[in-house]
């Protein structure tokens, strides 16, 4: 059922076909998932009752390609008792959906320039227009370089990364792609890695 998200997660549409009809229905979504970090719902390797296989068994539930069209993949430790007692964060919510409005004001007036109609956001910019606005600096493009060679980076993986450092350098307000946004954006795209590397193991 999981990998059944596949299809609209990468084309935002779902084809099922029958004998001889073929139907496409549109299929936008955005998916946000959440997973314990093992079995025992206890901990990862270290911390895990039974151990690192534990951990890495259950995580391989999820099968690379699905990981593959997540964007962001963040590890959230435990909370202990004394994270409860920090203060709240600096930034609220109208602070933050500020920020982000500014990011899509300017991603909607590049897309306006460049005469490309129907793309509003990042997310749906593909193929060659991706990789005019994404092209990072020279430092940038030798980190992905070396990171699309030892993470073995799939093509898919190598665009996504570029569209996210995109994003994160409209986030920061930046025309330029730098480098800093290529490394937070691989940092996203942790589980992939380790999968990836576990395989290649």
């Amino acid at each position: 059922m999981l990998d059944a998200l596949r299809q609209p997660l990468e084309t935002g549409e779902t084809i099922i076909a029958r004998a001889n009809h073929r139907i496409h229905y549109p299929s936008r979504i955005q998916l946000i998932a959440a997973m314990n970090p093992c079995r025992c719902g206890g901990g990862t390797g270290s911390t895990c009752k039974r151990g690192a296989r534990c951990a890495a068994e259950y995580q391989a539930r999820i099968s690379g390609p699905l990981l593959d069209r997540i964007d962001l993949q963040i590890e959230v430790p435990a909370v202990s008792a004394a994270d409860l007692l920090l203060p709240p964060p600096s930034e609220g919510s109208a602070e933050v959906g500020a920020w982000v409005a500014r990011a899509r004001a300017l991603q909607q007036a590049r897309f306006e320039a460049l005469g490309a109609k129907g793309l509003r956001t990042n997310a749906d910019c593909t193929g060659r227009l991706l990789e005019d606005i994404a092209r990072p600096d020279a430092e940038g493009a030798e980190l992905l370089r070396r990171a699309a060679e030892s993470l073995q980076l799939t093509a898919r993986g190598f665009h996504r990364t570029m569209r996210v450092a995109r994003t994160l350098a409209d986030l920061d307000g930046s025309e330029a792609v730098a480098r800093v946004h290529i490394a937070e954006a691989l940092s996203y795209r942790g589980e992939t890695l380790r999968q990836q590397h576990a395989h290649a193991a």
